[in-house]
């Protein structure tokens, strides 16, 4: 008995809604993808064909293999003190901001009264722009007369040099990045908002107190935001630029005029990060391969600590599943 075939009868229908489907999800991701593509393959496959030549944005770029590469890594001074500040900033400057942020939001969350008002006064300095609140605490910070090293004279506490001396110039650094804490405040704000109010109540009434409330409650609970706090600091620290070059200039004396540069680290290459040596090598020595190195080494640690964290959190996460 013959069987009746329906595949040729059903296929071209079939794959017309299957080319009409693939068609309808393209348009809908062609947005991303269209962004995705001019704005991060195409600009990262530009630094890395850069990074293998020679070229100072007037004349035509050579190829000249892994000299920029090598010249970075061994020749080039100030690669490595910028590598140190950088890792530095990102492992205190992040660690400090994301407790500290906690402990604003759960010190706003907890009081009775005022809390509007602290919530207000601890978000202001958030609000400020990066130059300007940069300027206000280089003076602030001013070792001769600025009001901080004023009052540690009256407490016959020592003073010291902040911006101006390269032992105090990070920490001051971290200081202007606490004062603007703001942001994770809110973030961690809404967290412990949301944690439930009946698993503190059980854990009271088990005779936890409020440390072992926090361990075993608050803590497991806003992880994840904890987690999304720490990577999108270490991003954001990776690209640190506008206080620490404001910071230096204002406290060099620097001002900025025709015909003057500054070399961005003062002092002694303290504050040198390594998005302000992709500034330097590129725009102030055209050394365009160079540069392209830095940003690239830069972009590597950066996939590289959010690759860890992620997995990291992940399975911290799974756990708590």
């Amino acid at each position: 008995m013959a069987t009746l075939d329906l595949s040729a009868a059903v296929s071209p229908g079939l794959r017309r809604r299957r080319r009409k489907q693939r068609l309808t999800i393209l348009a809908f991701l062609s947005p991303w993808l269209l962004g995705t593509g001019l704005l991060f393959l195409y600009p990262l496959a530009s630094t890395v064909y850069f990074s293998f030549e020679h070229y100072d944005q007037i004349n035509p770029p050579t190829w000249v293999g892994l000299r920029n590469w090598s010249y970075v890594f061994t020749e080039y001074a100030g690669f490595w003190p910028a590598m140190r500040n950088t890792l530095w900033l990102v492992v205190v400057m992040v660690s400090l901001r994301v407790v500290f942020g906690l402990g604003i939001g759960l010190l706003v969350t907890n009081l009775k009264t005022g809390s509007k008002l602290f919530r207000t006064v601890f978000y202001l300095p958030f609000l400020a722009p990066p130059v300007a609140a940069t300027i206000a605490f280089a003076f602030l910070l001013n070792p001769g007369n600025g009001a901080v090293n004023t009052l540690l004279g009256h407490l016959h506490l020592g003073q010291p040099g902040w911006f101006t001396d390269e032992h105090w110039a990070k920490p001051g650094l971290t200081a202007l990045a606490l004062w603007g804490i703001g942001d994770l405040m809110v973030i961690f704000m809404a967290a412990l908002l949301d944690v439930s109010r009946e698993q503190y109540e059980a854990a009271s009434l088990d005779g936890a107190h409020a440390l072992q409330r926090f361990r075993y409650v608050t803590l497991p609970t806003i992880r994840p935001i904890i987690l999304f706090a720490v990577v999108t600091g270490i991003v954001q620290t990776m690209q640190y630029y506008t206080q620490a070059i404001i910071a230096g200039k204002v406290a060099s004396g620097v001002v900025d005029s025709p015909g003057t540069s500054f070399e961005p680290g003062y002092p002694h290459g303290s504050t040198l990060t390594l998005p302000q040596l992709v500034y330097s090598l590129g725009f102030q020595h055209f050394d365009t391969g160079s540069a392209c190195v830095v940003a690239l080494v830069l972009f590597a640690l950066a996939m590289a600590f959010t690759a860890l964290l992620m997995r990291r959190g992940s399975g911290l996460l799974g756990e708590e599943d």
